[in-house]
């Protein structure tokens, strides 16, 4: 049996976490903190499993009991809460980004190496078991030589929590490039086996809502956490650019808001023996060259939440790494601060 404490008890925590902690077997969820009252009170109607509702993290992290803390709160706060559970003895899952930038992401996965502790990040798409195969496809050659990969995350004027953490620089680190763009930078390294990013050209733009009163919206998820009186708006809405690394080469185009209606969410992989097209989080259609057939994935999809979930509490109780360990996603880390320098300097930026 393994006792955890969550931190941070907002949308990730109520519709990816704690419906699959609590389906895991030898799990007591012993504390469900938010500074908050209510959304850490109303963790415990919706699930009477977890025991105590707090306010203050600090008190799980003085409990001899727990073994492994969720950090599940804005980005800023990843880096003290993670580095004060570290140094407390406890194992650590973390949301993604690691935190708001590379270098503090190296201190974190430092800090977890000094302990001994765990310390796995919150890539749920390494779990997905249509991106489990196309990784599978790639070592085993289906692609040949894979060269170029181009992927699109776009939607229609749907800028998330307007005016709150997600909109707010200094809490969430950036916009749509951090909060989609990493998961799908992220699988897309972890398909090509770890691949190093050499260079990079990228350019933002923060053009949708710079009124944010007369932001007229398609859609908004984490509305509650909106505030358009008072908040801020200073992160991108659009980004684009293109990534050399040293298997292949990566261009995209991303979007929390845009004027064109049709929205995409999907990854196409070049190669010259075959290639595919991922459905972001769904199946993916594999065309081979020789044949000119196609194939088209299994639809029966296992919660990756949950996977990567199970994953931590076996990595705890076997003392092994997974493929979510900080070590295996600090590229990703680097490659965001490096999109991001290229775009203030508008030009292209060389990763050592």
């Amino acid at each position: 049996m393994k006792t955890l404490a969550v931190i941070g008890c907002g949308g990730i925590a109520n519709n990816a976490h704690f419906p699959a902690l609590t389906e895991i077997k030898d799990v007591r969820i012993k504390y469900a903190c938010d500074i908050i009252p209510e959304k850490a009170q109303k963790i415990l109607e919706k699930y009477p499993s977890v025991e105590k509702a707090i306010t203050d993290y600090k008190e799980a992290l003085a409990d001899p009991e727990v073994d492994a803390v969720y950090v599940l709160t804005p980005n800023y706060a990843h880096y003290e809460i993670t580095m004060d559970a570290l140094r407390a003895g406890k194992h650590v899952f973390c949301e993604k980004p690691i935190t708001v930038n590379y270098p503090l992401s190296q201190e974190m996965a430092n800090e977890a190496e000094n302990q001994g502790k765990l310390l796995n990040i919150g890539v749920c798409n390494r779990y997905n078991k249509s991106v489990e195969t196309l990784e599978r496809y790639v070592r085993e050659g289906k692609f040949g030589n894979l060269y170029h990969i181009y992927c699109s995350f776009r939607s229609y004027r749907s800028i998330p929590g307007l005016g709150g953490a997600f909109t707010t620089k200094s809490q969430a680190g950036g916009g749509v490039l951090i909060d989609w763009g990493i998961h799908f930078f992220d699988l897309i390294l972890y398909i090509l086996g770890g691949a190093k990013v050499k260079t990079v050209t990228g350019e933002v733009f923060s053009e949708m809502a710079k009124d944010m009163k007369a932001y007229k919206y398609h859609a908004m998820w984490s509305e509650e956490t909106s505030d358009i009186e008072h908040g801020t708006n200073d992160v991108e809405d659009f980004v684009t650019g293109f990534i050399r690394t040293d298997k292949a080469s990566i261009s995209f185009n991303g979007a929390w808001a845009q004027n064109v209606q049709d929205e995409e969410m999907y990854i196409d992989f070049l190669g010259d023996k075959g290639g595919a097209r991922l459905t972001y989080g769904g199946t993916f259609t594999f065309y081979d060259a020789a044949t000119l057939g196609k194939e088209v994935s299994d639809g029966d999809i296992p919660n990756h939440y949950k996977k990567e979930d199970e994953a931590f509490i076996r990595a705890i109780e076997k003392g092994e790494k997974t493929r979510s360990n900080v070590q295996n996603i600090l590229e990703t880390a680097k490659l965001m601060d490096a999109l991001y320098l290229s775009a203030a300097e508008h030009k292209e930026v060389t990763l050592s």
